[in-house]
């Protein structure tokens, strides 16, 4: 089995991060895989530093017809018998690319991001007809899927992102070292966020909040993790004013990027997962792999990830209010946390472990393969 896998973006979030976690796990069961990607961006240079085998696009537009032929040309070239994209625009350049080809290469495209657009018209008919399989992260993208494109019930799996349980293991972490780092008394509850600076993941919400119990609470601290992606200076300035404005400069940490991620979680004694509108919540998972006891907004796909009152507590989308109220619960209960604690590492481990998921995708590309040879 020889894989092309595709993510031409620019940006640095979920969908790029969780695209070289796949290649690293197929990598690792031997599974001849290169990465098509854009020239100089971040998952390049990530893709690069992990040693994957990469290709790369200039492609900007929806329609690019010289990068089609060299795409077409790479794939007859390589012979790779799959491709795998990330990335609904990929489908501009790839599903030309095997018609030029007139090769039986089949194609699954993982739909990461929930879309409003109906993409029925003629256009999209010829690109999500070259689809084999479409893989859904949520049950709420499952659902889209089915309602914006003309892919069949038949043609869409629920597929969940997953996370490494080992890597993502409590016991293999050391609580101690990033609040040192921070200088977090050891009487103090960190209550944390870990989300790129982006519109929609919650950061209002979550100041809000910390507004409203830093006046009840002394012992409080409050960490925001991540930084901004391509464009997005600009809101995470706005955030770092209104921490200024609700006069939070000492209880709120901004972290930066952090590559030590399981150690930042194990940091904290709350986690948040505040946005708007989720396709599912990587950051999530994790938070609960580490077994941290958590409060999230109840929209989306979240709700493929959180049972309200045994793993967490869900609180009312966009709502800073209700969101200090439910967090209040779990500072005034110790013994709630430890509960939710066990819960939502148990969840996560029966539910979202990244060698379970990345036995099932092999099996569908094995299925996929099949079902073009016969």
């Amino acid at each position: 089995m020889k894989i092309l896998y595709s993510c031409l973006s620019q940006s640095w979030g979920g969908m790029e991060m969780f695209t070289l976690t796949a290649v690293e796990k197929l990598l690792e069961r031997n599974i001849e895989v290169e990465l098509l990607c854009y020239p100089n961006s971040k998952i390049y240079k990530e893709a690069l530093n992990r040693n994957i085998k990469i290709h790369t696009s200039h492609t900007k537009n929806y329609f690019h017809p010289l990068q089609i032929i060299k795409l077409s040309q790479l794939i007859n070239k390589e012979k790779f018998n799959l491709i795998h994209t990330q990335a609904s625009k990929d489908l501009w350049l790839i599903a030309p690319a095997l018609k030029i080809l007139r090769r039986n290469v089949p194609l699954i495209f993982t739909k990461q991001v929930g879309s409003y657009i109906i993409k029925k018209d003629m256009f999209h008919r010829f690109l999500y007809k070259r689809i084999t399989y479409s893989l859904a992260i949520s049950s709420v993208i499952k659902n889209n899927l089915f309602q914006t494109t003309p892919l069949t019930e038949d043609k869409i799996k629920l597929l969940h992102n997953g996370v490494d349980m080992k890597k993502f293991n409590p016991d293999n972490a050391d609580s101690t070292i990033v609040r040192k780092e921070f200088g977090i008394k050891n009487n103090e509850l960190i209550i944390g966020m870990l989300a790129r600076f982006s519109w929609g993941k919650g950061h209002e919400e979550f100041l809000h909040a910390a507004k409203i119990l830093k006046s009840k609470y002394e012992n409080l601290k409050f960490m925001i993790v991540g930084q901004a992606s391509r464009g997005e200076n600009e809101y995470e300035e706005k955030i770092k004013k209104l921490t200024k404005d609700y006069h939070l400069e000492n209880d709120v940490i901004f972290t930066g990027f952090r590559k030590d991620i399981p150690q930042v979680l194990a940091a904290m004694d709350i986690f948040t997962f505040p946005s708007h509108s989720e396709a599912f919540g990587i950051a999530l998972v994790e938070a609960m792999a580490m077994g941290k006891p958590n409060v999230c907004s109840n929209s989306d796909g979240v709700l493929d990830i959180v049972i309200d009152g045994t793993t967490g507590l869900l609180f009312q989308k966009q709502d800073g209010k209700d969101l200090a109220d439910k967090l209040e619960i779990l500072i005034n209960s110790p013994g709630k946390r430890k509960e939710f604690s066990l819960a939502a590492r148990k969840r996560a481990v029966n539910n979202f472990d990244l060698e379970v998921l990345t036995d099932k995708v092999i099996e569908i590309y094995k299925e996929a393969i099949n079902l073009k040879n016969n």
